[in-house]
């Protein structure tokens, strides 16, 4: 039976993420949270949840040794990040008056506020509650989902990648912002699946069968 291992970084709804990737899995998977390096690098697959702030989650990586391990994780197995867990994979954050995040891809996580000043929209902020992904391109974890289904999202701040190509979802809030990211073994959502209904759910279920 394969693990899945949800990242304990001290931050994010944990087991709301654990028991949506367990209900997702059924009897095909063993899911549990840890912040034991071992643990993790060890996993089968690797969920790294989130929400908060840039400069706390960086903080709690840091602190507890756990910013290697999810460089070395995400090179080698199936990855999903949510929100922050998202957010953080990016060179740099505007958050907190500038956090310098993981790096592994290159481009910079934005404040809509600011966006939506230079443009003239007016939007509340953060964006909180449901609103649709359309779809970039074809993915695995897209499977059984219908393009601009509904996904839940809490955050005021948006993934602005260099590279177009790891753009897997879109979103409109003022603008059309990345939504979702995708390269090889790994997939990142700003949303929240595991408070998204039964797409969330079957987002999870894909990440769940992905062979990479």
């Amino acid at each position: 039976m394969q693990t899945i291992t949800i990242i304990d970084y001290n931050m994010g709804n944990l087991h709301s993420v654990e028991r949506a990737v367990a209900h997702a899995a059924g009897t095909n998977a063993n899911v549990v949270i840890s912040a034991d390096p071992d643990v993790i690098v060890k996993a089968d697959r690797v969920v790294f949840p989130g929400q908060g702030a840039a400069r706390d989650c960086m903080r709690e990586l840091e602190t507890r040794g756990m910013a290697e391990v999810v460089r070395e994780v995400i090179r080698t197995k199936p990855f999903l990040g949510i929100c922050m867990g998202m957010q953080v994979l990016m060179q740099h954050s505007e958050e907190n008056g500038g956090i310098e995040c993981l790096g592994l891809y290159e481009g910079n996580v934005r404040y809509f506020g600011t966006v939506h000043q230079e443009i003239g929209v007016r939007l509340k902020i953060p964006q909180m509650g449901w609103n649709q992904i359309w779809q970039q391109v074809e993915h695995p974890l897209w499977k059984g989902i219908a393009d601009g289904s509904r996904f839940y999202f809490v955050h005021s701040y948006y993934v602005e990648p260099v590279t177009p190509d790891l753009i897997a979802g879109a979103t409109e809030y003022g603008i059309s912002y990345a939504s979702a990211l995708a390269k090889d073994n790994v997939f990142a959502i700003q949303a929240h699946p595991e408070k998204s209904a039964d797409d969330g759910l079957k987002l999870l279920e894909n990440f769940v069968n992905w062979q990479v």
